[in-house]
């Protein structure tokens, strides 16, 4: 009798708990990482803007491309099919990639192109990460059309660092050229001159009004009066930095780069090429006059010498009035009332410090800021333009007859044709790919930022740095005057790295480490090297694989300002490269 008694009490027990995980289910299943799956079928479109029409590369037709949209653990399937006639990559510009570089997207660094009928399956999980970045082409200009927003969400009953906004919008700037990217590129590597530049810049594809024949091409945000928007901006322009405002309105820095930042409010900020910002947008207290509109605008940040697309890409912020769901248009008796946003001058280099030093890790118990206090491995970068010869029998529109490029320690990048670097690296067939012999330093110092040397050309190959896992590694970025000093978005694929330290003039190894902030410093995948001055990175090396870094514009890639990093392999399983997957495409 006790004994059925004891069996009946075990079955209630199991019945309820039975019941508890049934009334929980929905709950645990929802707060567990998902897998999402996208597809991204690579095709042409024909476009207009500018009152010219062209067939664009684009994603599912869509330009820009599809938002996709994870959390923080969860694992990312997008299969890319090309239907067109170029070759095709595609870049999770900001993701860590652990242990996956096959999925990181670079041409010839870490795979071979998806070429024409082909298709790749991109396989990775969004590890420690949350905010907003963006994916595009990494191959040639491609990514003038082809790309699109990545928006990572925290993890569920995980909030934000800030309040909660009413609203989330994508801000995407890019370019927009009458002509075909790719045959601008192909004639400036042919002829040896800077490229043609881009006829308007875009708002989430859009010009915008203050361009002829673009009225009706213009991106309208609409908003209500009293509430808290979270702008997710992102710069996918090919070459240019972007200073961007909102007429009679603030914005409140919340994130850049994926990583929160300690708040701060501006009016205008600066966004380079590769680099996302979230900012909070309070609008007024009050709705304003129907008739109200406020503009929304960009333009460039130009430092260079060369031409550059000096034009304003805008939209428009509109009120819903109150109580009416949708923003009324002026009546007949209503002249509309267009306030304009004051933007810095196009060569503003002292906003543009100021602004970047205003940027902080948050730096809290549950968000730190591991900054690596000591260094194993320091490194000194020259980045900047030169010169290639001209070939003979050939007439060239560069720098006194000559062509131009770009460089790292005057090593101009030359991409491999036989074997992505990381094929080789992996399966240790490197012979006739890469050498190892990159300059840690300079080989010829001069005065970086002062007069440049008569000789300005530079040498071309195919060098990496090798780097054991886990090393700290400093790394100073140092522009140069070589063709004039200029700003450089650097992007490092595979990491994260705090920007510690920064100055004009050329840096100064015995004096600046001094002043390196260790405490708090902002954490960013993209960078700008100050015009004529130099800035300071220190980040972990625990992600084997190899990583290209380059300037994010395009044009200097074009030219060879870029190199890659070896991460070897740690002891655990958990620090190793995992194998290449059976579909990666072959060169």
């Amino acid at each position: 009798m006790g004994a059925a008694i004891a069996v009946s009490s075990a079955s209630f027990v199991a019945s309820i708990i039975l019941l508890l995980c049934c009334m929980l289910e929905l709950p645990l299943l929802s707060s567990a990482s998902l897998t999402r799956h996208y597809k991204f079928d690579i095709k042409l479109k024909n476009v207009t803007r500018l009152c010219h029409s062209r067939s664009l590369i684009t994603v599912n037709g869509k330009f820009p491309g599809p938002k996709i949209v994870a959390r923080e653990g969860d694992r990312v399937i997008v299969k890319v099919v090309n239907h067109i006639s170029n070759n095709v990559t595609i870049h999770w510009h900001g993701i860590r990639q652990i242990q996956t570089g096959w999925y990181d997207g670079p041409a010839y660094i870490t795979q071979c192109p998806i070429q024409t009928g082909q298709s790749y399956v991109y396989n990775f999980t969004i590890v420690g990460q949350r905010g907003t970045l963006f994916w595009h082409a990494h191959i040639s200009w491609l990514r003038a059309t082809l790309y699109g927003p990545l928006v990572i969400l925290p993890k569920i009953g995980v909030p934000y660092p800030f309040a909660k906004p009413y609203k989330e919008v994508p801000i995407i700037f890019g370019e927009w050229f009458n002509a075909d990217p790719e045959t601008v590129i192909a004639q400036a590597l042919k002829s040896g001159a800077g490229p043609n530049v881009s006829d308007a810049y875009t708002i989430n594809g859009f010009p915008g009004p203050l361009y002829n024949c673009s009225a009706n091409d213009t991106f309208k945000l609409k908003v209500k009066a009293g509430k808290t928007y979270l702008l997710r901006l992102i710069n996918a322009a090919l070459n240019d930095e972007l200073f961007f405002s909102i007429a009679n309105h603030s914005l409140t820095i919340v994130e850049v780069d994926a990583i929160y930042v300690k708040p701060f409010t501006t009016k205008t900020l600066l966004i380079t090429p590769g680099q996302t910002t979230n900012v909070l947008l309070h609008t007024l207290s009050s709705t304003p006059s129907p008739s109200s509109l406020f503009l929304i605008a960009a333009r460039p940040y130009a430092t260079g010498l060369g031409t550059f697309d000096n034009t304003t890409t805008s939209a428009l912020l509109q009120y819903h009035p109150n109580n009416l769901s949708t923003p009324q248009p002026p009546t007949n008796h209503t002249s509309t009332l267009l306030f304009k946003p004051i933007l810095p001058s196009l060569n503003d280099t002292a906003f543009a410090s100021n602004f970047s030093s205003r940027l902080r890790s948050l730096a809290s118990p549950q968000f730190p800021a591991v900054v690596p206090r000591s260094v194993d491995k320091k490194f000194f970068f020259t980045v900047g333009l030169g010169t290639n010869p001209c070939p003979k029998n050939q007439t060239c529109q560069g720098p006194n007859g000559t062509k131009f490029a770009a460089s790292v320690n005057n090593v101009s990048f030359s991409l491999p044709a036989s074997s992505a670097l990381l094929q080789a690296h992996f399966f240790g067939k490197t012979k006739g790919v890469y050498t190892t012999d990159f300059p840690v330093n300079p080989l010829f110092p001069f005065n970086y930022t002062g007069t440049p040397p008569n000789n300005t050309f530079v040498s071309n190959g195919t060098k990496v740095v090798v780097l054991p896992f886990n090393a700290s590694v400093e790394l100073v970025l140092q522009d140069t005057s070589i063709q004039g000093i200029e700003s450089h978005p650097l992007h490092l694929h595979g990491f994260n790295f705090f920007v510690v330290g920064t100055g004009f003039g050329n840096y100064n190894p015995s004096k600046d480490p001094a002043k390196f902030n260790l405490v708090d410093p902002v954490e960013r995948n993209t960078v700008g090297v100050p015009a004529g001055g130099w800035v300071a990175i220190r980040f972990f090396a625990d992600n084997p694989g190899v990583w290209f870094m380059h300037c994010h514009l395009e044009v200097h890639t074009s030219w060879g300002l870029r190199m890659a990093w070896v991460v070897q392999d740690g002891l655990l399983p958990s620090q190793k490269l995992l194998p290449p997957p059976s579909d990666l495409p072959k060169c």
